[in-house]
């Protein structure tokens, strides 16, 4: 998938047909299963984040199979129940220091069966979608273990407070953007005493390109402050503490111009917020959350087209929808090697293909004595500035670094090469 760019069994069989039963049957195979691929996700994740304070990103995508009511392929509804599809939950570990992608750690996969009947309100967290937010955490903990630190970091659906419960008991820090206007434990309004607290800083920082809006430079107003969070009135939350002590980092732009919505984050955290360097710590932990857009993006339409899938049921979209998950967390970690950062080459390549890789960068050097792998032969920048140079890339530090096409096309020539060296030592009667 990650050398062919794509999710459709028949491109990628190339029109072998046998290799695509093949891929058929697999995803048919009772004895694999959607929840056997995600706990495999993490096997390589374990090494990566040893020693490092890891940002574990998680948020939901809903990922829409065109369907007919004659075919609907065993999916439930999403979004406002006018579409069919999956539902993806993962948990991306990245360095908190550097932005470096480390891979996945848990996650779930799912489609809806049907429509609840019971009220929202008169259901346990245990029996809600929204247990996603805790559960995935929880599974990723073994995971993690040798981490430096942990921060849970999510969007505004992470707004739970059993998830600020958990953090305590599980060692570990959270970072949520605000929904809710909750009330703290003296009764008043988390906006209200946010947006009373005094300004004590200014600055510019870059917002990325979205779909809605063009990348702009937005001049920021912080404040920030220690608040006590009340427990939600639910009958369902008295297990967990009355309050919690946590800290509000509230920035929102300013001047932001005729027509432009302008930003604004409330984000609260576990983490003890003691001055102004503090709180732009934070500040910039949370802009760590676009790498998690940026692998649903190289998941669908802007990577490997998963909703133009026409795998059939339901249990098999899953499994693909899970593989597919690890191909563009691996697009990823090529695309972020260009620029240097040093995540092991064992974290997206064999063994067997290391030693291919080893040979090429042998050829690829002494063809011009004057171009030298500048990076480690353990890391992964390593393997990606030959991948680069085997798609067309020229190797010069003055050049542009290669983009998604050339890292395409030199990981389907190094896979062919891959395929060949690794039949170098059989013996042909």
């Amino acid at each position: 998938m990650v050398a062919g760019k794509t999710v459709c069994l028949r491109r990628l069989s190339r029109g072998n047909r046998a290799l695509e039963v093949r891929f058929n049957r697999f995803l048919g195979q009772a004895k694999v299963t959607a929840e056997r691929i995600i706990e495999s996700w993490g096997e390589g994740t374990v090494t990566a984040v040893e020693g490092r304070h890891v940002l574990a990103i998680q948020d939901t995508s809903e990922i829409h199979f065109n369907t007919t009511a004659q075919r609907r392929r065993g999916l439930g509804e999403i979004g406002k129940g006018n579409n069919y599809g999956v539902l993806l939950h993962p948990l991306l570990a990245v360095d908190a220091d550097d932005g470096t992608c480390l891979g996945l750690l848990s996650g779930q996969i799912w489609t809806r069966e049907g429509r609840r009947t019971t009220s929202h309100d008169d259901r346990e967290l245990s029996d809600k979608e929204s247990r996603r937010w805790t559960s995935t955490v929880a599974a990723s903990r073994p995971l993690l273990a040798k981490a430096a630190a942990v921060t849970v970091l999510g969007d505004r659906e992470s707004d739970i407070f059993a998830l600020y419960a958990s953090s305590t008991e599980q060692h570990f820090h959270v970072i949520a953007r605000s929904m809710h206007d909750r009330k703290l434990a003296d009764r008043t309004g988390l906006y209200e005493t946010s947006h009373a607290m005094a300004v004590v800083d200014r600055r510019a920082i870059e917002l990325p390109a979205r779909a809605a809006r063009p990348a702009r430079l937005a001049q920021i107003e912080l404040r920030f402050g220690a608040i006590e969070l009340a427990r939600p009135q639910s009958k369902f939350l008295r297990h967990l503490p009355k309050s919690l002590p946590l800290a509000v980092v509230d920035v929102r732009e300013i001047d932001a111009g005729a027509g432009v919505e302008p930003l604004h984050w409330r984000l609260l955290t576990s983490h003890e917020i003691a001055s102004v360097k503090d709180a732009w710590r934070i500040v910039q932990w949370y802009k760590q959350r676009w790498i998690i857009e940026q692998f649903f993006r190289v998941l669908k339409t802007q990577g490997f087209h998963l909703e133009d899938s026409q795998v059939g049921t339901s249990d098999r979209l899953l499994k693909l929808v899970a593989i597919a998950a690890k191909a563009a967390v691996i697009t990823i970690q090529l695309l972020q090697a260009r620029n240097g950062t040093q995540q092991p080459v064992l974290a997206v390549f064999k063994d067997s293909e290391i030693s291919a890789l080893a040979a090429l960068n042998q050829q690829l050097e002494a063809g011009s004595k004057r171009l030298k792998n500048p990076h480690p032969p353990d890391s992964l920048a390593w393997a990606g500035w030959i991948i680069g140079r085997l798609g067309g890339w020229d190797g010069y530090p003055s050049s542009r670094p290669p983009g998604p096409i050339t890292f395409k096309n030199g990981l389907e020539y190094f896979h062919a090469v891959a395929a060949g060296w690794s039949l170098r030592d059989m013996c042909m009667p």
